[in-house]
Parts: C-alpha cells; structure tokens; sequence
C-alpha cells in the first residue's frame, strides 16, 4: 500500500513538475519572443532612417550632377552659338570675296578684249608699215634682214680682229711684265730690305760692358762664336744690342739662344761658347721635330716622312713678309680643306697640298730654283702622291695646274697672305708702294689729283670734268686697274675708286 501510495505521489510530482516546466518554458518563450520584436522594431527603425539619409544624399547628388550637366550644355550651346556666327561671318566674307572675284574677272575679259583689238589694230597698221617700207626701198624682209645680217657679220669680224689684236698685245706686255718680275725676284732675295726681314735676329745686353765680355781678348770669343755658329755677329753703336745676322734661320736661332744663354751665364770663352752652340742645336732641332708632328696633327694629315715633318717644323723660323710660315702652313692647310669640302674635292689632299706649299722656303738659302719647285722635288722624293705635288709646284702658276685641289691650295695660300694682319711691310717698301701708286694713277691723261688710303689698298682719282666724260671715268677706272695688275705686286685687292665732279661757280656782284 506504501509502495502504491509512493508512485502516486511520485506521479503526481512529476505531472506537477511537468506542469511547472511547461509554464517556465511558456514564459520564457513569450520573453524572447517579445524582445526579438522589440530588437525587430530597432533595427527596422534604423534600416528606415539609413534609407532615408541614403534617399537624402542621391537626391542631392543627382541634383548636383543635374546641375553640373545642364551648365555644361548650356555652356557648350553657347560656344556652338559663337561659332554657328563665326561660320555665317566667314560665309558671308567669302561670297563677298567671291561676288569681288567675279566683277575683277569680268573687267579683265573686257580689258583683255580690248587688247586684242588693239593687238588687232598693231598687227595691221605693222603689216601697213613694212609694206610702205618696201615699197619706199624697194627690199623685200628677206632682203633687208639679209642685208642687215651681213653688215652685222662684218662689224663683229672687225671686232674680233681688234680684241685679237688686244689680246696679242697684252699678251706681249705679259711677257715683258713676267721676265722683269723674275728679274726682280732674284734681286729682292739680295735686297736690303728683304734681308733685314729674313736674315737678322737681335740679342738685348744688360748692359754695353758686355760687348767687351762678347768680344774677347784680341777678338777671340766673337771669332770662336761665329766660327762654331756659322753666322755673322755685329756689335755696333746700337745701345744694348747686339745683331746676329745669317741666311739660314736655323743657324741664325741657334746662334741667338746660345748667346741669350751665355750673356745670362756670364762665362764667355770658346769652350763653353761650344757646349752651348751644341746644346742650342739639339734644342732647336728638338722643337723642330715636335713643331712638325704638331702641325702634322693639328691638321690630320696622317703618314707624312719624317723628314718631312722635319722641313715642315723649320717652318717655325722662317718668316716672309712679317708672317710665320709654319702658322701660315696650318692655317692654309685648314682654309684648304674647308673650300675642298664645299667644292667636292678631296679634303686630304687640298689639306696636305697646303700644309707642304711652302716646303721648299725651308731649304731655299741652300738649293737653287723657286720655293714652289724646291718643295715639290723634296715632298715627291719622299713618297707624297703626285696631286699634292702638283699642288706645291703650280701654287705659283709655275707648272700647269693638273686638278681641283691645286686651284683650292693657290686661293687658300692667297687667302691666308691677304687678309689683314697677316703680313707687314717695312717702312721703305711701303712708302715706295704708295708712290708707284700715285704714279700710274698720274700717268693717264685728265687726272688731277690721286690719294692712296686704307695702306695702300684703296687709291681715289680726281679728274678734270671737262676732259673726261662719265663713259671715259669708267674706262680710266678700269685702265688704272690693269695698269696696278701688271706692274705691282701686292696681298689682297686695291680698290680704285674715279671721281669726276662738276662745280658751277658765279659771283653775286
């Protein structure tokens, strides 16, 4: 009975249990379900409010944007506008034009068909005139052009008899004029000018006590010197100087270093007058040899001899007219092969050609003949090509001129010795220079007065008006021109200038 009344009690406190459970269960249930609406509510709540604001800001920038669009429409309907007017301007300028166009083209036709009546009317009234003319002469055109043709063709024959006649005469005057300027030349290389340019060199004393030193006891020093040296040592009345004179220009710098060296030593006597002199030497011939490859170099001119090169750097002392040959050996190498370039020549060969033109002037104190054919014989028995030869040998129209590179050389040499500052003249050549110019300008009938300007480069005629007529200045002008070219040697170009001025004077009494 206890054991049934157990499991009663044990039953009904398990429904008792269950019923309280499923209560609990109940309620706990309706609590989360009313705080899931709730947290429901939240979040839609916000979702609405974010939808807002993001319904907010695509408003704005849709207006924005919308905005921004219609202004540049706007904008751009208004540049279409502008050029819509810029377009119908020009159309209506064109048509304009055009309308002009057409009205200038109808006055011309209308010109043009007058001027082919008035061709028309020439035509015919020239057709009358020959007409007339033949029948007043009696000549048909055939025959008058024939008769005139021939009168024609005698006149030029007469002509060209007297250009020949000219042509032989000038060509006589040629050759006296050429024999007398080899005369000359022979005579200039003894002149006293000339040697003084060429052939002297001056040594600067401290002081005149040491022209005694120089001299020696008896003469012996000065006579050991000259004797070693090979040149002529002048001590005269000039104030702190003595002179050193020789033909050779290399004997003549050897001798002026030993003795600059030995007045600074202060030791003059034969022996040590002997070391310097060889000391001198293998300087000179040091410098030689490095001025020859230097020249050789600075122009590109690769392969050159040896000895070559060596008579290319004794160049450095040999001086004409007041210019370095060795700086005008470069420089007309350079002038050589820009002219070369421009012409289609050979560069290589004008280059060479004016580096070694002057070759024979280093050896011409010893060798007979010209500079021209000295250096020519020296370059080609050292291999040089015969081009170049030929461009040493003809520079001077010696031999003929057997190409284009001898041409570019003879006007590169003249081009370097004529400009100005590339060579001086001593006083005496220069004052005879200008008298001879005065002289062939004073030779010819009418002139009054002449004056040389610009050193000798320009000379002014002044003629008497009544004598020479405008025709006869232009004539004398060229007659004096010619005159100067076949009697004068000079760089460069003279100007000759005529001047034939009338005055019409009277008196106011």
């Amino acid at each position: 009975m206890e054991i049934i009344i157990a499991l009663i009690a044990l039953a009904v406190g398990a429904a008792l249990g269950g019923g309280g459970l499923l209560w609990y269960q109940n309620t706990q249930g309706k609590n989360r379900r009313t705080l899931a609406e709730e947290e429901v509510r939240l979040l839609l709540a916000q979702a609405h409010e974010q939808a807002a604001t993001i319904t907010r800001d695509a408003e704005a920038k849709a207006k924005a944007v919308t905005d921004e669009s219609t202004e540049a429409a706007l904008r751009r309907r208004r540049e279409l506008d502008r050029e819509d007017e810029r377009l119908q301007k020009r159309r209506e300028e064109l048509d304009k034009r055009l309308e002009r166009l057409e009205q200038r083209e109808q006055l011309l036709n209308k010109r043009q068909s007058k001027l082919d009546k008035q061709q028309a009317e020439l035509s015919k009234l020239q057709a009358e005139r020959d007409a007339e003319l033949q029948r007043i002469a009696q000549l048909t055109i055939e025959e008058a052009r024939a008769e005139v043709l021939a009168q024609a063709h005698q006149e030029a024959r007469n002509e060209v008899a007297r250009i020949i006649r000219q042509v032989e005469s000038e060509a006589r005057e040629e050759a006296d004029n050429r024999a007398r300027e080899i005369i000359s030349l022979a005579v200039q290389r003894l002149a006293s000018e000339h040697v003084n340019e060429i052939a002297v060199s001056v040594v600067q004393l401290p002081s005149d006590e040491m022209k005694g030193r120089i001299i020696g006891r008896n003469g012996r020093n000065i006579r050991a010197f000259e004797l070693a040296a090979g040149v002529d040592i002048v001590v005269d009345d000039t104030p702190e100087t003595i002179t050193v004179s020789s033909f050779d220009p290399i004997r003549r710098e050897v001798a002026r270093r030993a003795m600059e060296k030995l007045v600074g030593d202060g030791r003059i006597h034969p022996a040590r007058i002997e070391k310097l002199l060889d000391d001198a030497r293998a300087e000179i011939e040091s410098i030689i040899r490095q001025e020859g490859e230097r020249a050789a170099y600075e122009t590109g001119i690769p392969g050159l001899h040896p000895e070559i090169l060596k008579l290319v750097g004794r160049l450095k002392f040999r001086t004409s007219y007041g210019q370095n040959q060795h700086a005008h050996a470069i420089e007309t190498a350079h002038i050589a092969g820009m002219i070369a370039t421009e012409l289609g020549g050979d560069v290589l060969i004008a280059k060479m050609g004016g580096l070694l033109h002057d070759l024979g002037k280093a050896i011409d104190h010893q060798v007979q003949g010209t500079h021209a054919l000295i250096g020519a014989e020296f370059a080609k028995r050292y291999g040089v090509g015969a081009k170049v030869v030929n461009c040493i040998a003809s520079h001077h129209h010696e031999v003929e001129q057997e190409c284009i590179e001898a041409y570019i050389v003879e006007a590169a040499d003249a081009i370097s010795g004529a400009r100005l500052g590339a060579r001086r003249e001593s006083m005496d050549m220069y004052i005879r220079r200008v008298k001879n110019l005065e002289e062939i300008a004073n030779s010819f009938d009418g002139v009054e007065q002449c004056y040389v300007l610009q050193a000798g480069r320009e000379i002014r005629v002044l003629v008497r008006p009544e004598e020479v007529d405008d025709l006869a200045a232009l004539r004398l002008a060229r007659d004096v021109a010619k005159k100067i070219e076949d009697t004068m040697q000079y760089p460069g170009q003279i100007k000759v200038q005529v001047i034939r001025e009338k005055r019409a004077i009277e008196y106011a009494r």
